[in-house]
């Protein structure tokens, strides 16, 4: 299984990257890594908008599935048969914002060991024989700092964008529905996961080689125009299943 991961998936992008870095004129291996991470999010921006215009329905929805909550909080099966109907009529599938993820997600991984472990002499095996071998790597970004040792403004860089990009995101209190308390806990960990996922990013970025917080930096940079983007987009709107309203005018008497 690892050799098939290694084949198909690590391979791939790590010869992408010395491909690219070979190119560069000054073979700076800060910008390689910059290119390759637009390069990955060009590719996966079909699964990442999906997934994020998945997200902002489901919040769209939360005060609904409040409302249902509480309404068949004593019959659960009625209230999965009411939340089905919802998502048909708002054309959302709960399990849109998962796939994707699910999907990315060893691409990520390969990525992160790119630059985790690709960045030394060794690695070079695993280029490919049409790719001119470098030999060796010049690991030093636009002259200012080595990418495979550590970096604490890198990293706090990379943990505001990481902040920005959950502010934007941020689950909001859905109206006080008596009897529904899941999404208001939600919120709760939503303004929670705010503050503790940028100290995450914060003190294991400032452990990691600056290639791969480099990467982390404009990979969250590049998510955070995507979901302004997925902001602007306008949602499908809900199917309308609901009978026009008639209204009875009275004849005046006399």
């Amino acid at each position: 299984m690892y050799e098939l991961y290694t084949t198909f998936i690590y391979q791939p992008i790590f010869n992408l990257l010395v491909y690219i870095y070979n190119t560069l004129p000054n073979h700076d291996m800060g910008l390689a890594i910059i290119i390759l991470t637009i390069l990955i999010k060009v590719v996966l921006h079909p699964l990442t908008h999906k997934q994020l215009m998945a997200q902002r329905a489901m919040q769209e929805m939360q005060p609904k599935l409040s409302a249902l909550k509480a309404k068949y909080k004593d019959d659960k099966q009625g209230m999965m048969a009411e939340q089905m109907k919802l998502f048909k009529e708002h054309k959302v599938n709960p399990l849109a914002s998962c796939l994707p993820v699910l999907v990315q997600l060893p691409f990520l991984i390969a990525v992160y060991q790119v630059f985790f472990n690709g960045l030394n002499a060794e690695s070079l095996k695993y280029v490919y024989s049409f790719i001119t071998n470098p030999g060796q790597l010049n690991t030093t970004f636009l002259g200012l700092f080595s990418l495979d040792a550590h970096s604490i403004p890198l990293a706090v860089v990379a943990a505001a964008l990481q902040f920005v990009q959950a502010k934007m995101m941020m689950t909001k209190r859905p109206p006080k529905v008596a009897g529904a308390k899941d999404e208001d806990f939600a919120a709760v960990m939503s303004q929670q996961m705010l503050l503790i996922m940028p100290v995450i990013t914060l003190v294991i970025g400032s452990t990691l080689p600056a290639g791969v917080v480099l990467y982390w930096t404009v990979y969250n940079f590049l998510t955070i125009v995507q979901q302004y983007i997925a902001l602007k987009t306008p949602l499908s709107k809900p199917n309308s299943t609901s009978t026009p309203e008639v209204i009875t005018i009275e004849a005046p008497k006399g």
